[in-house]
């Protein structure tokens, strides 16, 4: 019996984990818990109504994922890049992003061509697309960059891509890529590398998307700049 409670108790604590994980990371990511700022426990406790039991996991899980860091003598804060910082996570995504594009044109299938030209198919209906205010940018499957890594057939790549900086990028594409005219800019770039992909040139895929994560990097690196301008007004 008492084994059968400890185990209820731990899908119990699984679950809350589960829950509180993916609110914090939603507000990270999209910055509702600014760059920076600092994890208090108790405030998210009173917040999410739970205990700490759950939010410390919670936590320690998303310091797996870069996107909270702990110091000593302050705790756990939002992570906040440096410019430096920010430039060298691109110089990493641009290399190994690339490095995706060329296995994949070297292992993709028919069928896994149809499915990410269905992905640019739903990016191209998007309201907020349309109207050129953004660019689909939900998580997963339904990530161009992401399919794409996962047809690498690369796990280690794979690994470092979509599990270790997936979310790092997310959370600096999300926040810091709404430019006019950069969403369909974007848009075509994936449209031609995937063309590259489907015909099997590795070294003009490669070359592409190395080429939009540059591009991607200087939006993002204008408007970042643009912010800490405004942040110490």
């Amino acid at each position: 019996m008492q084994n059968l409670l400890e185990n209820n108790t731990a899908k119990v604590y699984q679950t809350l984990t589960d829950q509180i994980f993916y609110k914090i990371q939603s507000a990270i990511i999209c910055g509702d818990l600014p760059a920076g700022s600092k994890i208090s426990e108790p405030e998210l406790a009173r917040v999410y109504g739970i205990s700490r039991g759950p939010l410390r996991e919670a936590i320690h899980r998303l310091e797996g994922q870069k996107l909270v860091e702990r110091t000593a003598h302050v705790g756990a804060r939002v992570v906040s890049l440096s410019h430096q910082q920010l430039y060298e996570l691109y110089q990493i995504r641009e290399s190994l992003e690339g490095l995706a594009c060329r296995l994949a044109a070297q292992h993709i299938d028919k069928k896994q061509i149809l499915i990410l030209r269905d992905i640019l198919k739903r990016h191209a209906e998007d309201d907020a697309f349309k109207a050129g205010k953004g660019y689909f940018l939900q998580e997963g499957e339904d990530d161009f960059h992401y399919c794409i890594i996962k047809t690498s057939c690369n796990k280690t790549l794979e690994k470092m891509l979509c599990d270790e900086l997936y979310h790092l990028i997310r959370m600096y594409r999300i926040q810091f890529s709404k430019t006019p005219n950069r969403p369909h800019q974007a848009f075509n770039e994936h449209i031609r590398i995937l063309d590259a992909i489907a015909d099997g040139d590795a070294e003009l895929a490669e070359l592409l998307m190395r080429r939009h994560i540059a591009a991607s990097y200087k939006n993002i690196e204008s408007n970042w700049i643009q912010a800490q301008g405004e942040s110490h007004v």
